[in-house]
């Protein structure tokens, strides 16, 4: 049995870690610290807490967090990747390896986007690698479409 609920401050690190996980790096060209600590990665976390700053963790049957989803607003002298405009906030997700293919990353998408319409959001974002065929796909069955293409990434956009 999976439990979905808010991340609590002294889960904060785990969520870096998801973040981390969640980029798509097919060799790992950069060390876990360097990436986390660049400029366009520690902008999804530096300081969160934030108006807007919301996160949710998925915990297992043994107490374990076994992944997390997150949302962030940007605004147009601060986009992150998955940018759309400063009223969506933009959405990371992980599951980290052990947990995959049992259904815990659509469990927590469903649940963040319930709580984004909750919070009175009309729109989420997102960025995904399109070589990350698996995401993409699971992406669109939950009704994010395409919203643009640039370089190694597609922005896609759910509307609520």
């Amino acid at each position: 049995m999976i439990i979905i609920r808010s991340i609590k401050k002294n889960e904060l690190e785990f969520m870096k870690d998801m973040l981390y996980e969640s980029i798509y790096i097919p060799e790992n060209v950069k060390n876990k610290e360097e990436l986390l600590n660049s400029p366009s990665i520690k902008k999804y976390y530096e300081e969160w807490g934030r108006k807007g700053d919301t996160a949710l963790i998925a915990i297992d049957e043994n107490n374990q967090a076994v992944g997390a989803v997150w949302y962030r607003l940007f605004d147009e002298s601060n986009k992150g990747y998955g940018y759309v405009d400063n009223r969506t906030p933009e959405l990371g997700i992980a599951v980290t390896k052990e947990a995959r293919k049992l259904g815990i990353g659509i469990l927590l998408m469903k649940k963040i986007m319930k709580q984004a319409l909750e919070d009175g959001y009309k729109s989420l974002s997102l960025s995904v690698d399109p070589e990350n065929t698996s995401a993409v796909y699971i992406y669109r069955q939950l009704g994010f479409i395409d919203y643009n293409v640039s370089g190694t990434s597609i922005t896609m956009i759910y509307r609520g």
